[in-house]
């Protein structure tokens, strides 16, 4: 039986109805993880999965009936798995091995989860492609010579390609939407605070969340239930409703979506324009009202994000210095060690992100960039509230268009503009979803996506549901 062309709700009543068990599905991924290794998604495939789903076959004879019981799963390899090696795709950590589990791995765990290989990304979560791992570039699933997106490709290449039906990404800028777009996947970026950071290698702190890549909204929704919840150990964790399904098939007649006049205005005569006029239709056709809003920083939000995450990453790399867990280079004296391990240790763009972040944070810029851009920042979060105010959602492109082709890219600006749609989420710290909606003239995914209000993920999925049901030719 072809179990990749199951959704994930579909497998976990497979399970729960004993039509198969946790073992032969886990047999069955990870001897599809090795036919597919020429797609470079993963970088191990752990050896110990079928063992484990043998003991959770087991508990489930003996009553045991959680979320996510048996089901095989994919995480980033930036997201601590206790005993397992966790190496962010850089030479730095190589060797490393993560010491105790992240949250959102328990979490997974409690649930039944059987968590079969960890995926490969850009090294340190930062870039747009999966081009920036030490240990390879990763193809996209549909088309071999295109990138997958970044920095979750590996998750994304791994869903869609059927390796597992559920993996997670981290999304900082837009890190697990854009792949998502790229793969014909569904993505999404929760609400900053919904899901615990514990236990996930820090790019920039103060805008990065975890979050589920699946093939359907359904699933997706069902997946970050098992997510969600506050942490003891992350204070930026918050308590709230997790009821992502409860609403999903409702119509949604009352629901007003925003439309961006800035970003209608930019969006004349991109690949996307396609996919977001279809989705508008979509929608209408459902009976969803739409509201013109404005959003004049909007278009400051990519070059903001470009000051404040490096300057983030700038200090919790700092750690990272060749003397106590990461690969060492020795020299003359400890500054020597520290410069030469940092050197040898991180790639072209872990450094120039490290270099601009030490700019912004130095004597005499920090006042005209690093406190600036937190100011735009803020009058994002302030536009934000003003259009909240008069609809519950906001739709937009998740891309400028489809993915680009390996080695396209040479200038990192032109990479960095890859985000565009997507990072003004992280800087308001929103929940945004990113949902497969019509094909370019090259026949590759486009994507639109749904921005919601603060913890009000369970709208976005409603309306993204509703715009999966039409007619998009995925």
């Amino acid at each position: 039986m072809q179990y990749e062309k199951y959704s994930l709700l579909q497998l976990v009543d497979m399970i729960k109805t004993h039509k198969v068990t946790s073992e032969e599905l886990t047999r069955y991924f990870v001897a599809r993880c090795e036919e597919k290794k020429e797609y470079n998604a993963l970088l191990e495939i752990f050896d110990d999965a079928i063992e484990n789903a043998k003991a959770m076959d087991k508990k489930i004879s003996e009553g045991f009936d959680g979320k996510l019981a048996g089901i095989p799963v994919i995480i980033k390899d930036n997201i601590f798995y206790e005993g397992k090696k966790c190496t962010c795709s850089s030479k730095f950590l190589e060797n490393y091995v993560a010491q105790y589990c992240s949250t959102v791995v328990q979490k997974l765990l409690e649930a039944g989860a059987i968590i079969i290989a960890r995926a490969n990304m850009d090294e340190f979560a930062m870039g747009s492609s999966t081009e920036n791992s030490a240990f390879g570039l990763t193809h996209n699933a549909l088309d071999f010579d295109r990138v997958p997106g970044g920095s979750s490709g590996g998750s994304a290449t791994s869903v869609a390609l059927g390796l597992a039906p559920l993996a997670l990404g981290t999304d900082t800028g837009g890190s697990i939407r854009q792949p998502s777009a790229y793969n014909g996947i569904v993505g999404i970026k929760p609400t900053y605070g919904r899901v615990s950071r514990f236990g996930v290698v820090a790019f920039s702190s103060s805008i990065e969340q975890v979050g589920p890549m699946t093939k359907t909204v359904a699933d997706n929704a069902y997946a970050l239930e098992v997510l969600a919840g506050k942490c003891t150990h992350d204070e930026t964790s918050i308590a709230a409703p997790i009821d992502f399904l409860q609403n999903i098939e409702k119509p949604i007649k009352s629901i007003k979506i925003g439309l961006v006049n800035e970003v209608e205005a930019m969006l004349c005569g991109m690949e996307s324009e396609k996919a977001y006029k279809s989705a508008i239709e979509v929608l209408k056709n459902k009976g969803a009202e739409f509201v013109k809003v404005s959003m004049p920083s909007f278009s400051l939000a990519l070059p903001c994000y470009y000051i404040i995450a490096p300057a983030e990453a700038t200090s919790n790399l700092g750690r990272f210095d060749g003397i106590k867990y990461t690969k060492r280079v020795e020299g003359a004296d400890i500054n020597e060690t520290y410069s030469k391990s940092r050197s040898a240790g991180f790639g072209k763009e872990v450094k120039r992100r490290i270099m601009l972040g030490n700019f912004v944070l130095s004597s005499g810029f920090f006042d005209a960039y690093y406190i600036k851009a937190k100011a735009v920042q803020q009058a994002l979060i302030d536009e934000s509230k003003k259009i909240f105010s008069v609809c519950d959602a906001i739709l937009l492109p998740t891309t400028t268009g489809t993915a680009f082709k390996l080695g396209e890219k040479k200038d990192p600006i032109s990479m960095y503009k890859e985000d565009y749609f997507t990072i003004p989420a992280n800087m308001m710290k929103l929940p945004a979803i990113s949902v497969p909606h019509e094909k370019g003239e090259n026949g590759m995914p486009l994507a639109v996506q749904i921005m919601g209000k603060e913890f009000d993920e369970k709208t976005i999925y409603q309306i993204a549901h509703a715009i999966e049901g039409g007619v998009h030719g995925i």
